[in-house]
Parts: structure tokens; C-alpha cells; sequence
């Protein structure tokens, strides 16, 4: 049995979650790794300047190298009073450009940033024009040729519930299983921009990248647009479309219950 003193200790820890916004051109993944920059490593360095000693984070969803995160949200343990703001702009100042904390808050126990999560959402841009990117080089995936975008999200439909995503699965993904709910899919044009936006309860490695290197050939005309359910229902990874490249990709963040009292755009 835990004595009076240790429950007193025990109970002083408080439970922080933080949403985390960043480019990840530079980074080799969020997964904090030993001999190169990650997003993890980044973000537990600062906060642990602010709190004067070691702090660990647990993040919704882990991103590849090269992706970016527009509300990745993360959850961490301490005994370390420091109100939000303390939180957010002592982080800010010791973190890299390409990194900033949004908004922090104390949550209950109970909640995890990970296992808490109803869903995740990704968003792809294609830059869809002859000429490659300038400015937004590190944001979008450059496609020269004219794509079709109600012809892509027809096809995109056919992945819309709970399937077996071996299709579009990495080869080195290590998960227990293929199986995935999709709960929404939707591609459409703004300009120049076609834009591919894909809810789910989780997702496989390079699964949403997989998934859009299938569609680019539905949208050139290459595939016809029931090719996308052909694939899926053909569980072969080795017949689908290339992995299409980290920069299009940004992780818009996890959604979790109202219960929970986080900031809107992760809340529903």
C-alpha cells in the first residue's frame, strides 16, 4: 500500500496536452530518434528547458519524414506548476522556427492524447499547373499534367467505411493489422490546387500517400475511376499507384470528444 506521503506526491503530478504545429521538411519524422532532428526531439528539448527537467511526450499520431502538422496534439506528465501561456511562450522561444506550440492546457488523467482520439485527419495539395513550385515548394506535390478532380474524388468514395488497406499499406508498416475505417474522403480544386482530404479512426503507414499516388493516374485519365475500389478489394500493394512524395502532406490533427475541453479544431 501506498503510504499518506507518496499519494500526496502522486497527486501533484497534472497532465498537460499541447497542440504543436510544424513544417517538417527538415525533420526525419516526429519520432524522436537518436542521431538525427526529429519533431519529438525538438519539442521535448524546449519544454524540458522550461520545466528544469525531463519531459516526455505522447503525441496523437506520429508523421514521416517530411510531413507537416498543422494541430499535432501531445500530452505529458509533471509536477511542474507553469500556467499556459508560460507553457506556450517558454516553449516557443526555445523551439526552431519550424515549430511552435499553439495553446496548452491542463487535462484530466484520464486523457491521452493517442488512445483519446476518435479520429485523425490528413490534407494533400497538388500543385496542378506546367510550372513546377516556387513559394510553396515545401507544401505541395507538383503534378505538370491536368488532373480531373471530381474524376479522383468519385474514385476516392469507393474508400469511404471499414476496409482492409493493404493496397495502400507501406511495405515496413508494423501494425497488427490493415484494417481502417475512412470515415470521410473528398478531392476537389481551388485554382491551381487540387486538394485531397481523408478523415479516419487511424491510419497505416504511408497510407495516406499511397492512397493519393493511386488517384493521380484516375485524375490524368490513366485509370478508370472504379480502378480505386479494384485496388482495394485486390489487397496488393505491388498493383497500386507510387507513394507520393512527404511535401504535399500535412497532418490537420486528431479529433477528440467535447467532453475533454480542448480548443475547437480538435474537438467535435
Amino acid at each position: 500500500m501506498l503510504g499518506a506521503r507518496s499519494i500526496a506526491v502522486l497527486s501533484y503530478y497534472m497532465r498537460i496536452a499541447l497542440g504543436i504545429e510544424y513544417d517538417g521538411t527538415d525533420f526525419s519524422g516526429w519520432q524522436r530518434l537518436s542521431h538525427r532532428d526529429s519533431v519529438q526531439g525538438a519539442v521535448e528539448k524546449a519544454l524540458s528547458f522550461v520545466a528544469a527537467q525531463p519531459v516526455d511526450v505522447t503525441c496523437a499520431g506520429r508523421t514521416d519524414a517530411g510531413v507537416h502538422g498543422r494541430c499535432q496534439v501531445v500530452h505529458f506528465d509533471t509536477d511542474v506548476r507553469r500556467d499556459p501561456r508560460g507553457w506556450v511562450l517558454g516553449a516557443c522561444s526555445n523551439l526552431p522556427t519550424s515549430v511552435a506550440v499553439l495553446w496548452a492546457q491542463e487535462v484530466p488523467d484520464e486523457f491521452h492524447a493517442r488512445f483519446s482520439a476518435r479520429s485523425r485527419r490528413y490534407c494533400y495539395r497538388i500543385l496542378n499547373r506546367p510550372v513546377r513550385a516556387a513559394l510553396d515548394a515545401r507544401y505541395v506535390t507538383w503534378e505538370r499534367h491536368p488532373l480531373d478532380a471530381s474524376r479522383m474524388h468519385e474514385a476516392a468514395q469507393a474508400l469511404v467505411g471499414e476496409h482492409d488497406f493493404t493496397a495502400f499499406r507501406a511495405i515496413s508498416c508494423q501494425a497488427a493489422h490493415a484494417r481502417r475505417e475512412v470515415i470521410a474522403v473528398s478531392v476537389r480544386r481551388e485554382g491551381e490546387q487540387v486538394i485531397v482530404e481523408i478523415e479516419a479512426n487511424a491510419f497505416l503507414h504511408h497510407m495516406v500517400r499511397n492512397i493519393v499516388g493511386s488517384l493521380l493516374p484516375i485524375g490524368r485519365g490513366e485509370q478508370d475511376v472504379g480502378w480505386m475500389g479494384e485496388l482495394l478489394a485486390g489487397r496488393n500493394r505491388e498493383v497500386a499507384g507510387p507513394t507520393a512524395p512527404a511535401s504535399g502532406l500535412t497532418f490537420i490533427g486528431p479529433r477528440y470528444e467535447a467532453r475533454w475541453g480542448l480548443p475547437a479544431e480538435v474537438s467535435q
